[in-house]
């Protein structure tokens, strides 16, 4: 039986993104078999190479050229190395969109217009290519030309007002949530307009911006305000809509309980030992939990302050209440579920003492066109010669020159 192909595979894409929220889409697109080719500065390449410590390790134990960072979205890639600040590197990358189906660039405004790299200019020499821009503030509107970060977007898209315990300053949530939410709508748009292209021959332009994507996906909290419900303030890890649904302290460290429905509640005070509590007329109704969130997040506290985490653990799911341990990083990357869903892969690394690096698998799981690990994020203009040669068809001495004229 044959080796099934990822389900993208056939599709090239061009990525000219850096840091995180384009390169993870193009990560996702690579890890569902499309070819991708990412394009960096000669010399300085993704600035997240340099965002360290932590790197990879060598085998005298010395930091190499690789962050963590860098390689937590850059697997599934093969890396060359362009200078098209350049018109001749301006020209090899507009070859290159000539066999691509997909751009992907997070450049300020304008910025690669001004070196007749912009939509209107690559579709000329490539009428289907699906050209990604993302940026902080989309290509419209006053804040346009700002740049855009990660934690400004959580700022002034109201995240970060809502994160962090009521008496305590607000904080950001610690992994740039925006900038991945901002690559899985990128590639999900992407996806969208190959599908318009297959029908239809015409490729398109995709306008994507961090704020945009921070309101978007504001959700419940969103429209709880625009329904009425006023500005949703700092609850910790409370829900505003349902109670008990947060972090509890236990006997000895924390416990998340969720039990956000009717049945559940009955199901907890029974395993607690507190049967009463389901009748209490303050705590009949989630409506009515709500209302009496105080006194019976008191409750609850209190009884799970008699046990261990590991006893209301065994407790809880035995009576199918919603339930979790707090888990650092290194007990979910040593949690038997996340290990049989294959979440830490391991990848062979040129530049790794031990041979391999560790990396966060992907999520999705197909019958018929399982995610595949290709490629290991490359280092620094690995594939440049391998890429001209193949796509381009350039000799290697027509390689040579390029790269004696510092273009690659």
């Amino acid at each position: 039986m044959s080796q099934p192909i990822g389900s993208l595979a056939g599709m090239r894409v061009l990525d000219l993104s850096r840091v995180l929220a384009g390169p993870s889409c193009a990560q996702l697109l690579g890890d569902l078999g499309a070819e991708i080719i990412k394009v960096e500065r000669p010399g300085v390449g993704d600035e997240t190479r340099t965002w360290g410590p932590p790197y990879v390790k060598d085998s005298e134990g010395n930091d190499t050229t690789e962050s963590g960072y860098y390689l937590c979205c850059n697997r599934n890639k093969r890396s060359v190395a362009i200078d098209f600040s350049k018109p001749k590197g301006v020209a090899l990358v507009k070859r290159l969109v000539q066999h691509c189906d997909v751009l992907i660039e997070n450049f300020k405004l304008g910025g690669l217009a001004r070196l007749g790299l912009g939509y209107d200019d690559l579709k000329q020499v490539q009428p289907r290519l699906i050209y990604c821009s993302i940026t902080g503030y989309g290509q419209t509107g006053p804040y346009a030309a700002r740049p855009g970060y990660d934690m400004v977007a959580q700022g002034i898209g109201g995240l970060i007002s809502m994160t962090g315990e009521p008496d305590r300053p607000p904080v950001k949530v610690p992994i740039a949530v925006n900038d991945v939410m901002t690559g899985l709508y990128a590639a999900v748009g992407i996806l969208a307009a190959l599908r318009h292209r297959d029908a239809t021959g015409v490729g398109q332009y995709i306008d994507l911006g961090l704020l945009d994507v921070q309101v978007g996906w504001l959700y419940n909290q969103g429209l709880n305000y625009l329904t009425g419900g006023g500005i949703p303030q700092r609850l910790g890890t409370a829900h505003p809509n349902t109670v008990p649904y947060q972090v509890f302290e236990t006997g000895d460290g924390w416990a998340i309980v969720a039990a956000n429905n009717d049945g559940q509640f009955k199901r907890l005070c029974e395993a607690a030992g507190r049967p009463e509590l389901s009748t209490d007329p303050r705590f009949v109704t989630n409506s009515d939990r709500v209302r009496n969130r105080d006194e019976l997040v008191r409750i609850v506290t209190d009884f799970l302050r008699t046990n261990t985490t590991a006893y209301w653990m065994e407790i809880l799911e035995r009576a199918n209440v919603p339930c979790s341990p707090v888990n650092d990083v290194a007990q979910v990357f040593s949690d038997p579920q996340v290990l049989a869903r294959g979440m830490k892969i391991a990848m062979s690394h040129p530049l790794s003492g031990k041979g391999t690096v560790d990396l966060i698998g992907c999520p999705l799981r197909f019958s018929e066109t399982p995610v595949a690990y290709r490629i290991p994020p490359p280092t620094l203009g690995q594939h440049t010669s391998e890429v001209l040669s193949e796509v381009l068809g350039l000799p290697s001495d027509q390689i040579d020159g390029l790269r004696a004229s510092s273009i690659i």
